[in-house]
């Protein structure tokens, strides 16, 4: 009869220490996109209350290509036989240095990286990436701030419709999921 009392009482206390963590706030993270959606509104909100810091002297000196770094996402088609399209993400960074993230849609499939410098041409509106593994380069047409399309390597327009080799920037794009067929 002792025994019993005693599982009932440790029974209970597991059962009160249960119950009291329940009641606890749960932490919940947020995604990178989340973040990144309020940190843009309360740069906008300061912005509109006049606030902040001036960088127009910096920024102006630092030209049109440092105000188009970001992320771009795309989901874009294969000329290879067997090959169902790939993703990308380009990642423009500071001091014309790139980070190209390629995956082709299969399953398990790895990914690819790639580095090197960018350059940007204000005059053709093209963005021209150079690796450093092997000094390749790709080519992109800069269609506004938000939106890269991919080019062949005589910076002509790929096959197709050139909506299936756009690359969106995350910022611009309400979204950064791919949609895979």
């Amino acid at each position: 009869m002792q025994i019993s009392k005693i599982k009932i009482k440790n029974n209970g206390a597991w059962l009160f220490l249960g119950a009291w963590l329940l009641t606890l706030p749960v932490a919940r993270a947020e995604s990178d996109m989340q973040l990144q959606e309020k940190a843009l509104k309360a740069r906008e909100l300061i912005r509109q209350q006049g606030g902040g810091v001036d960088h127009s002297a910096h920024a102006a000196a630092a030209g049109e290509s440092e105000a188009f770094r970001g992320v771009f996402y795309g989901y874009l088609p294969c000329l290879e036989k067997d090959c169902d399209g790939f993703k990308m993400t380009l990642s423009l960074k500071q001091k014309n240095n790139y980070l190209l993230v390629t995956q082709y849609a299969r399953a398990s499939s790895r990914e690819f990286y790639d580095k090197g410098k960018y350059e940007w041409d204000d005059k053709s509106r093209t963005l021209s990436l150079t690796s450093n593994k092997d000094a390749a380069k790709r080519l992109f047409a800069i269609k506004d701030e938000g939106t890269l399309v991919q080019l062949d390597s005589k910076g002509l327009p790929m096959p197709g419709s050139q909506d299936d080799y756009t690359l969106r920037r995350s910022d611009k794009a309400k979204s950064r999921e791919v949609h895979i067929h």
